[in-house]
């Protein structure tokens, strides 16, 4: 019943026929008719095709459980498997949106890579709703991300504490007058912005100005309006984007002031096309977890790029 599952769970998880086609490097027309041959086995549609992007039926949803299953069954026996003979073969897969996957996981995976060389290393880069559900499912062995996920699926170690700090072009005139409370790159870098004496800046007087919010759904963004509130105002929204990183470049565009944590901050290049400003209250400071599902096999791959983690941030 569940052969050609592969074909099935990749579509579900590209959500279209001509991307998954891609990834297993078959035909369109081929993947299509192996999902029939699939869907006549079962007797009944896993997929509703009438929509875009495409969704899974109800009978689907529950064959996409079952294949899950069956996928994690044979991932943990696998990791047992690699660990019995010392990480000399493997795969682990790592998870992270834009900002984590382009500047805080590339120099842990190259590490990893240099003292596991035989250990083949993956890296999918999605949204933190995206990868939750690819966590859940198995596909993905560890995620990096700074949202509060549901403690009773996952487990998490911390890897650090990040801070939110406030970008605003550096041609706006009201930085003229804030001269007092701009935090240079390097201090950001050392996170010596952190002392007592650093004042923050008062978030009210940028009220008039243009900002640059991330989706609803974000924590970046709902941290934001939190601090924009107990200010007294809410923001005049330009744009709603989905990544930091875009919110930062069009900062550096000169369109308006955007939310960005100092992980980011202290990877960028330095440039006088923004200006950094400390902000202050409980919502500017979260963590930065590493999560993994919970009760599901803890490879030794798993282990030890947590803890390389620790020595090498």
């Amino acid at each position: 019943m569940f052969q050609g599952m592969e074909y099935v769970y990749e579509v579900y998880k590209e959500r279209s026929f001509s991307r998954a086609a891609d990834k297993l490097f078959v035909s369109q027309p081929s993947l299509s008719a192996a999902v029939k041959r699939v869907e006549r086995k079962v007797g009944y549609p896993i997929f509703d095709r009438s929509t875009k992007p495409l969704q899974l039926t109800e009978f689907g949803r529950r064959y996409i459980q079952a294949v899950e299953q069956i996928l994690a069954t044979e991932n943990d026996f696998s990791n047992f498997v690699n660990d019995w003979g010392g990480l000399k073969t493997g795969t682990l897969v790592l998870g992270g949106s834009s900002l984590f996957s382009s500047w805080v996981l590339p120099p842990l995976m190259g590490e990893f890579a240099r003292r596991f060389p035989l250990v083949k290393l993956e890296l999918v880069e999605e949204s933190t709703a995206r990868l939750e559900t690819l966590l859940r499912s198995g596909a993905i062995d560890l995620v990096m991300d700074n949202c509060e996920l549901d403690l009773e699926v996952f487990d998490r170690h911390v890897f650090r504490k990040e801070y939110l700090l406030l970008a605003v072009p550096g041609s706006f005139p009201v930085n003229e007058s804030l001269k007092a409370y701009q935090i240079p790159a390097e201090t950001i870098q050392s996170q010596s912005f952190l002392r007592k004496e650093v004042e923050a800046v008062p978030l009210a007087v940028f009220q008039k100005e243009p900002f640059l919010v991330l989706k609803p759904e974000n924590d970046t963004r709902q941290r934001a309006m939190e601090l924009c509130s107990r200010c007294g105002f809410q923001p005049e929204i330009l744009f709603e984007l989905d990544q930091q990183m875009t919110s930062y470049n069009i900062t550096c565009s000169g369109m308006g002031i955007s939310f960005i944590s100092d992980t980011l901050a202290a990877k960028v290049p330095a440039t006088s096309q923004v200006v950094y400003y400390k902000l202050e209250g409980s919502g500017c400071s979260r963590n930065l977890y590493f999560y993994w599902k919970r009760g599901r096999y803890f490879s030794r791959a798993m282990q030890e790029f947590l803890e390389l983690s620790v020595s090498v941030k």
